[in-house]
């Protein structure tokens, strides 16, 4: 068997994957960089009754 050119329509198929991917891995870093500002946020705030007291 010989090898065989890819067609264009895998080249095009790996193109839309590969972006689909990279969207979705954006998505995910995002997702895990707000997840971490909520849950870390409170804990470097003064809250209002310490000033207060």
């Amino acid at each position: 068997m010989s090898l065989r050119k890819s067609h264009e329509l895998h080249q095009r198929r790996f193109g839309r994957n590969l972006g689909v991917g990279l969207t979705l891995a954006a998505f995910i870093v995002i997702i895990f960089g707000l997840t971490i500002v909520k849950v870390s946020g409170s804990d470097f705030g003064v809250s209002t009754e310490e000033v207060q007291n």
